[in-house]
């Protein structure tokens, strides 16, 4: 189904100690390997505020939002003034700030963003997080604070609004950036660059299966988009480390409506920032 991983470079880099400790677990057990590995990919890494965040976390109105599906709390960000509103999701290990640059060219706009901290990123608290607590985040802001006029997403947060819409979410257009696709290559990725046998990724996905009652397969990004009709950009670098671009591809190719963008030498992050990518941005929303 997917490529070989380490055909493109990894960006993430795993601790020395981590990888024994995987090796020593998948000796012992495969049962606690699976744990292990389990705990290791729903714990985001909490990372310092970058400077350039520094001005959207001071000048947005931030509150605690209780999700009832969830029975957690969140933090949710309210930046600019505007009663026209764009919804903002980060992705993995990210933040409600990490969209600064596309939020600030709304604000020129004449809109407002609304984003938010998932479960054990950022302000948030809890120490791990999955994509159904994505999903639930943003229909509880709809409700909250909707209607929104588009959602912009990056990474897993990509993934996250194609698979809201799919499940209710009212937007007109949608942009998403370096979306992951499906959802078993990206846990056999994880589970090969923690060097363990393949084995325990379907362990740990059946797991996950037994917890949520639904296949994983039914959160791929390519599925959700079978069921989006509104207008959405995807937008995916060439040299991106920690997503391979065909993933752009396939979700391009069962999307109603689309618009693609491939850029290069952005990498997975950097390409928030790029003008030419916010450029397009705009262009598409107006």
């Amino acid at each position: 189904m997917s490529e070989n991983p380490k055909t493109h470079q990894q960006s993430l880099k795993i601790p020395k100690s981590i990888l024994i400790a995987a090796k020593i677990t998948e000796a012992i057990s495969p049962k606690l390997a699976m744990k292990f590995a389990a705990k290791l990919f729903t714990s985001p890494i909490k990372y310092k505020l970058p400077k350039r965040e520094i001005g959207m976390d001071q000048n947005s109105l931030q509150q605690n939002v209780f999700i009832p599906n969830l029975g957690k709390e969140i933090v949710v960000y309210n930046y600019g003034a505007s009663d026209k509103k764009i919804l903002l999701v980060h992705g993995w290990s990210g933040r409600g700030t990490q969209l600064v640059k596309i939020a600030d060219e709304m604000l020129k706009l004449g809109y407002s963003t609304v984003s938010f901290d998932a479960p054990a990123h950022g302000k948030s608290s809890g120490k791990t997080s999955n994509m159904t607590e994505f999903i639930a985040g943003i229909l509880e802001l709809e409700k909250k604070f909707g209607p929104f006029e588009f959602a912009i997403g990056h990474s897993l947060g990509g993934m996250s609004i194609l698979n809201a819409i799919k499940r209710g979410l009212k937007v007109k257009k949608a942009v998403i950036i370096g979306s992951g696709d499906v959802v078993e290559d990206i846990m056999d990725d994880f589970i090969e660059k923690l060097g363990m046998n393949i084995a325990i990724s379907k362990k740990m996905k059946a797991s996950f299966e037994k917890k949520i009652n639904e296949p994983m397969d039914n959160f791929s990004a390519y599925k959700a988009a079978k069921e989006v009709t509104i207008p959405v950009l995807v937008i995916h670098d060439k040299d991106d480390d920690d997503v391979p671009v065909k993933a752009a591809y396939h979700i391009q190719e069962n999307l109603k409506q689309n618009e693609l963008l491939i850029t290069e030498g952005l990498g997975h992050r950097k390409i928030l920032g790029d003008t030419k990518v916010i450029k397009k941005i705009v262009e598409f929303l107006n």
